[in-house]
């Protein structure tokens, strides 16, 4: 019929096995479907097929509360730091919701003092605990959504066109961090761009 769904495949036979603490680069044109790609590892767009083992335990067919303990394991990095922080809360408050929801700490002091050892980690003083989104450069931004994404301790970071906003200087420090970062904490990443330079 004239408004019949087409079938479409935005990714097809892509196979690719991820170690602890090494990078896997997926390059390619805008509407390639990498973003496709890697948002189905994080079940954020569910795949028509295929598998994504992930601990041997194929993730695309795990119930929801299955997947919960998965989620923090495998984390995402957007491309836009101006859209990843909720501009209501404060980064000490954006940085300790993951850590509640997932029951990471003892405790509120106990997360917070986690929150701000991993602004120090990124590159932040603990002054930007206290602080709102629209007060950080888009470089800082990123920065803060790196360290969200490390208050639960994930085992993969799936960087979703990561500094492709950013001025080429802050890209290169921002890289630089994420590369001290994976080398501390053994993170694999899975590292999305359409620019074969930066990957």
């Amino acid at each position: 019929g004239l408004f019949g769904k087409r079938e479409f495949k935005a990714v097809q036979d892509v196979n690719f096995e991820l170690r602890r603490g090494h990078t896997l680069g997926v390059v390619g044109e805008s509407g390639s479907g990498k973003t496709t790609m890697g948002l189905s590892l994080l079940r954020l767009h569910e795949p028509t097929g295929g598998e994504v083992i992930f601990d041997g335990r194929d993730i695309l067919k795990l119930s929801d509360r299955e997947r919960q303990p998965m989620r923090r394991r495998i984390q995402v990095v957007f491309q836009n730091p101006y859209a990843s922080l909720n501009p209501r809360f404060t980064i000490g408050r954006a940085l300790v919701e993951p850590m509640e929801i997932h029951a990471i700490g003892r405790d509120t002091a106990e997360r917070e003092q986690r929150a701000r050892e991993l602004l120090v980690k990124v590159g932040l003083d603990g002054s930007a605990f206290g602080k709102y989104p629209h007060e950080f450069s888009g470089g800082q931004r990123q920065r803060v959504a790196i360290a969200r994404c490390l208050t639960l301790n994930p085992d993969v970071l799936v960087l979703d066109e990561a500094v492709s906003a950013l001025d080429v200087s802050v890209q290169a420090q921002v890289l630089n961090l994420l590369k001290d970062l994976q080398d501390e904490f053994g993170l694999a990443y899975v590292f999305i761009s359409h620019d074969l330079a930066v990957v």
